[in-house]
């Protein structure tokens, strides 16, 4: 006697792997973008006709772009779900990359350049919140850290990419074949990111919980932990945007594929970064952010040593000190903000750091005309000092020690 068929089964969902996978594609396609045109400064400068300090001005509109939007990401997140807000942001940044490519003068690129910065914190800062809720029950760090990963490698791809596509076919084609990489992302985190178990809930207007945060403004403590996020950014954004402008002039005069692999040593960041939360949790928010604020004035003054192997270790201590004291710092915050707050606390240092990071990108434009590379240093070891000084003053009470935040450069 024939068996009976058996009913078909509909396809399981992807696991927790798949999951994790698709974040780390997220991250990895988001920050492909924002710090991209790093290593093109000098090609941007020639193409255009204006100088490669003016150029720079590329590397600041993203990120005033995502310190604008960060704030209103989590509000929107909570109408229309964080996974179709993860790819849906995906889909939107690969518009205005493949459309820079079509730029015909600076502001036009500029525009697009700040057109791709709003898209981006509906990939990164949602993924953190997907991770949060998901992963609530165990595993939230391992999870955290993949996000944070995928974020570092993502910036240190851009810039290799760009740069090398740049260099055998032009300025427009970097920006073709970063698009074309974040459209075959989008459509891969579509198809392996499932849908979140525990959808974001509702919790009154928009608004609400910023105009509430507001009433907590007058806090030292909360007011300290913004101003080290923006300086965070700003002395890394300035670092590495004005090195590519010093070793693209004599004695070193690398090309642009040269100067993408100087990037490199954001991957020792990436190795970084999973162990930097357990660390601080172990000494503390304030003693982790002056170590790594030690180390950071230490490769600051190596880059000025004339030794291309001598300035990527100078470098790599930058990066690495800027990714410890960033998780200093959101560790920090979980203390200084009112626990039902701490969602918009967040929103907003996602802001303030980012906001450094495109204050890094023009401001030290008067340094570098001032000075060269010399006063750029100086002038992010004068922030740094300032960042100490912050952190010793205000960071007074303990603080529990939290994953790494993925607001990486």
């Amino acid at each position: 006697m024939p068996s009976r068929p058996l009913p078909p089964q509909a396809p399981r969902p992807p696991g927790p792997v798949a999951a994790l996978l698709s974040l780390a594609l997220a991250g990895i396609c988001a920050f492909l973008n924002v710090y991209a045109t790093q290593p093109l400064l000098p090609l941007l400068g020639v193409a255009f006709g204006v100088s490669k300090a003016a150029a720079a001005l590329t590397v600041s509109a993203p990120p005033i772009a995502i310190a604008l939007a960060s704030p209103f990401v989590g509000a929107l997140a909570e109408r229309v779900g964080r996974r179709r807000l993860i790819v849906g942001s995906l889909f939107a940044l690969s518009v205005p990359t493949l459309l820079a490519a079509t730029a015909p003068g600076m502001r036009s690129l500029l525009a697009w350049r700040f057109a791709q910065g709003l898209a981006v914190p509906g990939v990164y800062a949602v993924s953190i919140s997907y991770v949060a809720a998901e992963w609530a029950e165990g595993g939230l760090a391992r999870g955290m850290a993949i996000v944070v990963s995928g974020n570092v490698v993502g910036g240190f791809l851009g810039r290799v990419v760009a740069a090398l596509v740049a260099e055998r076919a032009g300025w427009r084609a970097a920006f073709v074949a970063l698009g074309a990489i974040t459209l075959a992302g989008a459509l891969a985190v579509a198809r392996g990111l499932p849908p979140e178990r525990r959808p974001a809930p509702r919790r009154g207007p928009p608004l609400a919980a910023l105009r509430a945060l507001a009433g907590h403004l007058d806090d030292p403590r909360l007011l300290a932990t913004f101003a080290v996020g923006f300086n965070v950014l700003f002395t890394l954004v300035a670092t590495f945007t004005y090195v590519t402008l010093y070793l693209s002039e004599p004695p070193f005069r690398l090309g642009a594929g040269a100067l993408s692999w100087m990037f490199s040593v954001y991957l020792v960041g990436a190795l970084v970064v999973p162990f930097a939360g357990r660390w601080i949790d172990r000494v503390g928010p304030r003693a982790g952010l002056a170590a790594a604020l030690a180390g950071a004035l230490a490769g600051g003054g190596l880059t000025l040593v004339h030794s291309l192997w001598v300035i990527g270790i100078g470098l790599a201590l930058s990066c690495s000190a800027a990714f410890v004291s960033q998780s200093a710092s959101t560790s920090h915050l979980q203390a200084a903000a009112p626990a039902e707050m701490r969602s918009a606390a967040s929103g907003v240092y996602v802001s303030c750091y980012y906001l450094g990071g495109s204050a890094g990108g023009a401001l030290p434009a008067l340094a570098w005309h001032a000075g060269g590379w010399p006063a750029c240093v100086a002038l992010v070891a004068v922030v740094q000092l300032a960042t100490l000084a912050l952190a010793l003053r205000f960071w007074r009470r303990p603080a529990t020690a939290v994953a790494p935040s993925a607001a990486a450069a």
